[in-house]
C-alpha cells in the first residue's frame, strides 16, 4: 500500500517548519539605522531621521507586524533557550548603544572631517554586530553567534568619543 500525502499534511508540515524559524525581517530595523548613519556623512538633514530612529525588541517588532511569519517568528523566539535569547538581546542593546553614541557625537557638532571618521568607525562596528545578529537568526538561535567582543565594541565607542 502506498502512503499518500494530503494537501492538509503538507500545510501542517509547512506550518511546523515555519513555526520553528526565527525571522531576519527584524534586522530591517537595524539596516535602516545603518543606512541613516552612513547617509549622515553626506546629508546633514538625515540627522533628524537618525534622531527619530527608535529601537524595538524582537517580539515587539513582530507583534506590530502584518507579516505572515510574525506569529511563527514570535513563537520561535520564545522557544529559544532563555540564555540564547538574552545573548541576542544583549547584542541588540549593543547596536542600540552604538546608534545612540553616533547620534550624540554627531549632534555635538565639530568638524566635518571628524563626522566622517565617526561614521566610518561606527559603520564598521555596526556591520560587525549586524552580521552576528543575522548569523544568530539564520542559525536558529545559536547563542555563540550572538556573542561579540565587548572590548572591541567599547574600543570603537571610545574612538568615536575621542574625535
Amino acid at each position: 500500500m502506498v502512503a499518500s500525502v494530503s494537501h492538509l499534511d503538507v500545510q501542517q508540515s509547512d506550518r511546523f517548519v515555519a513555526s520553528s524559524r526565527l525571522s531576519t525581517d527584524y534586522l530591517n530595523l537595524y539596516a535602516e539605522a545603518l543606512m541613516l548613519i552612513e547617509m549622515a556623512a553626506f546629508d546633514p538633514e538625515v540627522m533628524s531621521e537618525l534622531k527619530a530612529w527608535k529601537p524595538v525588541g524582537y517580539l515587539e517588532h513582530f507583534q506590530a507586524s502584518n507579516l505572515r511569519c510574525a506569529c511563527a517568528a514570535s513563537e520561535a523566539y520564545m522557544a529559544l533557550d532563555p540564555t540564547a535569547r538574552r545573548a541576542f538581546e544583549t547584542l541588540c542593546s549593543a547596536k542600540n548603544q552604538l546608534v545612540q553614541t553616533v547620534i550624540i557625537t554627531l549632534d555635538e557638532g565639530g568638524e566635518t572631517g571628524s563626522h566622517a571618521a565617526v561614521i566610518e568607525i561606527a559603520a564598521e562596528a555596526f556591520r560587525n554586530l549586524f552580521s552576528r545578529a543575522n548569523a544568530f537568526i539564520n542559525a536558529g538561535g545559536d547563542m555563540e553567534m550572538a556573542a561579540y567582543d565587548k572590548i572591541e565594541l567599547q574600543a570603537a565607542i571610545d574612538r568615536i568619543l575621542s574625535l
